[in-house]
Order: C-alpha cells, then structure tokens, then sequence
C-alpha cells in the first residue's frame, strides 16, 4: 500500500504509510508532540486525533497547552462528568455540558427530587478518576435524525435538541452538539454514550489534571420558565502545575471579590428592598467615585469634549428611529404608557446625543464636535446574570459620542486609542489587549460597503498604533464595528473595560447633517466612545485589582491619626487638623480601646497611613508612621523596609505626604 504526504502549518510536507492517523503523525514528529496533542485541525475542520488521513491533507496539531487544547480536554472532562453521574445516580438525565472559559460544567436532572450538594463533588470525581484510571477510549460514530432519536430514547433532554433541529434547523453549535443533518456521538463504554461534534481526546487517561468546583441551579436552555436543572462546574488543565496555579488565582480572586470588600470596607451595598442589580454607594464608596467622576471631568474638559445632560427616560420613537427596540429590546425595561405616549429607560445615551446634534443646523468647522457625559442608563440583565457592580441594571456610563467628517475618522480613532490607555494607565493597568469585533450577518444595520468602511478605519487606527489585536468575527453592535480594550489585572485576569465604536447608521437613521466646504449637506461619522465603560463595573475592577488597597490619591481615607491615650487626643486632633488643611483625607479615632487593636482596625481597613501620638511626639511635634505593608520600599540590601517609622517630623511627613500625591496626580493626568 502506497505512502501519503501531508502538509504541515510551516509548510513542509510529511509521508507516513496510507492509513495514517493524526496521532500517527504526531508521534511521527516526536514523543513529547505526541503526548501533548489533544485533537487536530485537517483541511480547516478541527477533528479528532483518530482520524485517518488522506494524501495531500493539510494538518495541524491542537496541543493541550493551547486555547483550542484546553476547549478540546474540558469538553472531554465534561463528558466524564456525565459517565460518573449517571453511574452514581442511576436513571439521572443529563442536558448540555460545554467547555467555558476555564473549564466546563453539564446540567442533570436527577431522579427522584435527588439534590447535588458541595460534599457530593468529592464522590464523582473519584468516580471520574476510576474512568480516567480505566483509559477508556472516545469512539465517534454518525447518526441520522431517527437513529439518534432512537439511541438517546432515554434521555428527553438530548431528544428535545434532536427535535428542535429536525424541526426548525435550529443551530445548536452553542451546546457543542448538533451541526447539521447529521447527529454525531461519542462512545466511553457500552452502557455510556453523549451526543457531541467533538472532537475530544483519543481516551480518558488524558484527562489527568480536574477539580469538580461548585452546584448551582440553571434553568433548562436559560428560560427562567423551563424546568430547574443542577449543574455542576468544574475546571482541567494541562498540567499538574497549571491546575494548581488556576486554583491558587481563584483562591486569590475571592479574596478580592468587590461584593466581600465592599461590605468590609464600608464602600457601597445592594439593599434587597431596590431591587437586584442596583447599588446604592455609601460614603466611602462616593469618594472613590467622585475622585474618577472629578477626573474624567478634567480630561475631557482638557481633551476639547462639550458637556451635555440627557434625561433618564425617551419616548418609543427615539428607540424605535435607532433601532435599539428593533434589535435590543430583551435589554430594556419595560414601557412605561403615559398620557402623550410610551417611554422607556433609556439602555443607552448615543439616540439622545443624536437630537442634540440635530438641534441645529451644523457646519464643518464645528467638526469634531465631541459630546461628553456621565450619563446614567438602565437594562435589564436577567437575574441570574446579576453580578455585583460587574454585571448590573442601573449604571453611569462615562459616554461620548464624537462626530466627524470622513476626513477626519483615521485621526480621531487614532487619538481616542491614546486617550483611552492614558485613563487605564492614570489608575495603574499597563497591560493591555485588543480586540477588533465585526459585523454580525444576522444582526446589523446598514450597507455592506458602510460596514467594510468602518471596519477598516478602525483596523488603521490599530495598525497605525502598531498594536497587537485579534478580530472577533459578528461580535460588533448592530449599527457598527468596534475596538474593546482588555486589561489585565494584578493576578492576571483579563477584563474588558473601553470601547470605541465607528458608526455610520445612526446619523442616517436620525437624519444629521453639517454644511460642508463647498456649501453641501453632508452626512457626518458618528464615534461611540466609553473609557471606563461604566463607572459602576470600573470600580469593581479597580476593587479587585487593588484588593482593596487603593493607592493614596484614591484611598477614601488617607491618614488615619491614633493618640495612645486619651491625654494625647487634643494633641491628635490638632495633627488631623493640620493633615487636613494640607489637603489629606484624614480621621481621628480616641483612645477608647487598645492601640493595638486600633493599629489592626486601620491595615484591615487598607489605609495607607497610621499615625501614632504619643508623649514624645507631643513635646517634639512628631508622629510614628505605620505606612501600609504594599507600600513599604525596600532596604539597599533588598529585603523589605521597616513598616513603623518613628520620630517623624510632622512637617515632613506632610511634605512627604503632599508631594506623594502631587507626584501621582500629575503622573494620573499625563499618562
């Protein structure tokens, strides 16, 4: 039997006898890429590693230590899962179970009211340890519609997805489960088999490093009137050492969750009796808050933006003339009816932005006109997506929208790239990612050559930036393409914050216009622009990021001033009221309790300063200064300073503490 060649990414080519597998050409590379390779892409499709070749096939491996690796070794896990389920719940249905970011979880419903519970986990996943142990191989087969039916007769949930694609040619890709006519399956052993496209891992011993993580409730296909499911979460890695790492980060993100530490430090809350999804900002909380409200402020002030305010609420029409009714109405309130028409929460500000526009006839000279404002807007996230200020229903947008004529689109894309990092920067990102998001086929507005003339004008802008950037295919809004800015914070999490979106709809829909050079109507380019996207889940960014431990030009309080005894109390509070006159946010707390625990009450409250009076300090005008542990520099042989300073000076510990904050304002403002 004659050889086959195949070619590889490089482009070299590679024979290997007829009959050859993608495996079989893994191995042929090497040991370490053979046992590193999970699934395979031929031809463009990725597919599993026992694929038999064909000559002249195009291959490329898909290692586990890859995006797509990981996707393939979850969705692999996820199906183990559901063997050792249903081995340990004899007659458990089980639903959908896909790879998610970081791992993969699958929905059940088990019979006879049975319940999952937390200590439950331990228990399958030693069930799914004994399948990995047992190296069980993945075997595909292909089914029509009846067959499939037929094979999973006992399990509705699979029936209903079957159904729904035989009668309505549902895509149901999102499941990782159905794609076409044509149903597939994976065999583990003869008594378990799942409905999946695959590909997976060639057998269950390579599925060596998982954590079952937690139960929760999950609706039946996400429709809060559907049957109540159990679903179990879960995460796999490559590695021993990636697993632990990706627990250690996590043990670390609950550390920093902003709902815990908003509650510990007294910064904002989300009273039941509003309502889920709205936060009502205490006065810690509104400090913070004002200092990036003031600072957005300055830099648009500085940054040739006009101030606008726009009401909370617009009748239909405006909605209906955007679109956002047509294509976003799931996203808004319901319509309230008045007396002269129906009114809606605005779930955004750029319509209202469009009729101040069109107040007026426009010129050229006036363009760019920018159009700033901290505009609060509302929609309705569904409950179970609620997340703290992360995901939420009422929040304040930091919202421009900027319009331009064609002329000057490529420079005024540039220039807001500069003006959004300059923000990230001022409050401590310096990590960043790119990500250029296009029209979606079945959702947009507008003309293919409008669409193909915004795309490129923000591919320039990056390009001209020489910025890295990945495109992400039908994820841009209906009137436009966008830019998002990811950042990453300080235990490597990524999160999407900024925004810039090239429009050229709205102003046709609403009709704007400006009076060109040459004395014609023209239509103008309309910009949407958000830095912090929204002041609400900026914070809690910046919560996590800090864990708390905000720098001192954002600390809500900054100086915290401690006699040792209550004879030193006038002379403490004569300290915070000089404190205070330097420009420091500062308090005084009496010596009703011990020092020590007073010392301990301030560094859990993450204040960056604690000052200490004591009869020494009265005579010399001194303070001991407890500086915050993140904020100790280091000694000239590199081990970490002392965090108690004593006899300090008083004017120079405000000199120090004066030119500290000058230095990060001024750094804040010319990032």
């Amino acid at each position: 039997m004659s050889n086959i060649t195949v070619s590889l990414p490089d482009g070299s080519e590679r024979e290997l006898p007829a009959e050859s597998t993608a495996l079989d050409l893994a191995a042929s590379i090497g040991s370490g890429l053979k046992k590193a390779a999970v699934a395979a892409t031929v031809n463009g499709v990725d597919t599993d590693l026992t694929r038999t070749l064909h000559d002249g096939d195009t291959v490329s491996l898909i290692t586990n230590d890859t995006d797509a690796g990981r996707h393939v070794l979850r969705h692999s896990t996820a199906h183990v899962l559901a063997q050792a389920v249903t081995q340990l719940y004899p007659g458990a249905k089980f639903s959908i179970g896909p790879a998610i970011e970081n791992g993969f979880y699958y929905d059940f419903d088990l019979p006879d009211g049975q319940t999952f519970h937390e200590e439950d986990l331990a228990r399958i996943e030693k069930q799914m340890k004994e399948i990995v142990k047992q190296n069980q191989p993945f075997i595909r087969s292909e089914h029509t519609m009846a067959e499939a039916k037929e094979l999973f007769a006992d399990q509705p949930y699979k029936v209903e997805i079957i159904e729904r694609v035989e009668s309505a040619g549902a895509d149901e890709l999102d499941a990782g489960e159905v794609s076409g006519d044509t149903i597939s399956a994976y065999r583990n052993t003869d008594e378990f088999v799942d409905m999946c496209v695959g590909p997976h891992v060639p057998t269950t011993g390579r599925l060596q490093h998982f954590k079952l993580q937690k139960v929760a409730g999950a609706h039946w296909r996400g429709n809060e009137s559907g049957k109540m499911l159990q679903r179990l979460y879960g995460t796999a890695w490559e590695s021993k050492q990636a697993l632990a790492e990706h627990l250690h980060q996590l043990e670390e993100a609950a550390k920093r969750d902003h709902r815990k530490l908003a509650t510990e430090l007294d910064l904002l809350s989300f009273p039941t009796e509003l309502g889920g999804g709205l936060a009502v900002w205490h006065p810690k909380g509104a400090i913070i808050r004002k200092l990036m409200e003031d600072y957005s402020r300055l830099r648009h002030e500085t940054g040739g933006y006009e101030f606008v305010y726009t009401p909370h609420l617009a009748k239909s029409g405006v909605f209906e003339t955007s679109g956002h009714l047509q294509w976003y109405e799931d996203g808004m309130y319901p319509p309230m009816e008045m007396d002269n028409g129906t009114y809606y929460m605005k779930p955004m500000n750029c319509p209202i932005h469009c009729l101040i526009y069109r107040s007026r006839q426009r010129s050229y000279r006036e363009l760019p006109l920018r159009l700033f404002e901290l505009g609060n807007v509302y929609r309705y996230e569904r409950a179970g997506t609620l997340h703290g200020l992360l995901r939420i229903r009422g929040f304040t947008q930091d919202d421009s929208h900027i319009f331009v004529t064609r002329e000057q689109l490529a420079d005024e894309i540039a220039g807001l790239l500069d003006f959004v990092l300059s923000v990230l920067r001022a409050f401590g990102f310096e990590d960043f990612t790119f990500n250029l998001s296009t029209k979606d086929p079945e959702k947009y507005v507008g003309s293919d050559e409008i669409w193909d003339e915004a795309t490129e004008a923000l591919r320039e802008a990056l390009d001209r930036h020489g910025l890295d950037y990945a495109i992400k295919e039908g994820d841009a809004a209906f009137y436009g393409p966008k830019i998002d800015i990811d950042v990453r914070d300080a235990i490597g999490r990524s999160w999407q914050l900024s925004t810039i979106q090239a429009d050229f709809n709205l102003p046709e829909r609403f009709e704007l216009e400006y009076v060109g050079a040459d004395n014609e109507r023209h239509q103008p380019i309309m910009l949407h622009r958000a830095l912090f996207g929204s002041i609400e889940r900026f914070f809690g960014v910046l919560v996590e990021h800090y864990a708390g431990a905000f720098p001192t030009w954002l600390s809500p309080i900054q100086v915290r001033v401690l006699p040792v005894a209550e004879a030193h109390e006038d002379h403490a509070n004569e300290v915070a009221e000089r404190l205070a006159a330097a420009g420091a946010r500062v308090d005084m707390v009496k010596a009703d309790v011990g020092l020590g625990k007073r010392i301990r009450t301030a560094k859990m409250e993450k204040l960056p300063y604690v000052l200490v009076v004591g009869d020494d300090d009265v005579a010399a005008d001194t303070v001991g200064v407890n500086v915050r542990v993140d904020m100790v520099g280091t000694n000239d042989d590199g081990t970490p300073a002392d965090d108690v300073e004593r006899d300090v000076p008083l004017d120079a510990f405000i000199e120090r503490f004066q030119n500290e904050v000058a230095d990060s304002t001024a750094a804040a403002l010319s990032a």
